[in-house]
């Protein structure tokens, strides 16, 4: 690890945090998730983030140079299940091929950048103070940082699901990542999640019924993982 990231890496995170914050609101309440320039900066800003990796050796310390043991994680059956809910009702597809790729593109991007900001670089930060503290802020930071989809036009009661399937979700990831010191799984689901969001079917069971199987999943299985994987 490169001593000026050592020095600097509450400053490097915060930073990090501001900059994807303005720019995917910006972006979504300008272009949409469907737009390829929402794509191209996605890709441009994970890029510039790898690089900085790279420069700075902190592939392992950030989990993106191994997988962790499927065996160890119940074969990450219940992390699959999680992965397909937004087919769990049906398929829509009202968009155009173009839309849908860009859509997916965007969420790619959307998928790496969270994991890399929230559960690699947030809480490597705060986790050689205390761990259960940098898990704690770490899902809820994740979770409220969805507020921000208020502004983009979204509906207050289905926002404030999905803060709260987002901060079960981060509970899950931070603690797959912690366990397994591996991002890959967290990044793999939250892009897919986000990905077939573009064929998800809007209604009451999609918005009140899947959420609640979401949130027990997420918490169960995160459970079972800080318990049996010392």
């Amino acid at each position: 690890m490169e001593k000026y990231f050592e020095k600097h890496e509450t400053l490097i995170t915060i930073l990090l945090i501001i900059i994807y914050v303005v720019t995917n609101s910006y972006c979504m309440q300008n272009f949409g998730a469907n737009d390829y320039r929402t794509a191209i900066w996605n890709f441009v800003l994970s890029l510039a983030i790898i690089i900085f990796i790279a420069k700075n050796k902190l592939g392992a310390y950030y989990g993106l140079t191994k997988f962790p043991k499927f065996k160890d994680f119940l074969f990450f059956i219940p992390l699959l299940i999680i992965m397909s809910v937004n087919l769990w009702n049906g398929i829509n597809i009202n968009n155009s091929m173009t839309e849908i790729i860009f859509h997916i593109l965007s969420m790619i991007g959307v998928g790496f950048l969270e994991e890399i900001i929230f559960r690699g670089f947030l809480f490597k930060m705060m986790e050689k103070d205390n761990v259960n503290r940098a898990i704690l802020v770490t899902s809820l930071t994740f979770g409220i940082g969805h507020i921000v989809n208020l502004l983009n036009g979204a509906e207050l009661i289905p926002t404030l699901i999905q803060i709260c399937n987002a901060v079960a979700l981060g509970y899950l990831f931070v603690v797959i990542f912690q366990k397994g010191k591996s991002l890959w799984p967290c990044i793999i689901a939250h892009a897919t999640i986000n990905s077939l969001s573009i064929f998800n079917i809007d209604n009451n069971f999609s918005l009140y019924i899947i959420p609640i199987f979401i949130i027990a999943i997420s918490i169960s299985y995160a459970l079972y993982i800080r318990k049996v994987i010392r």
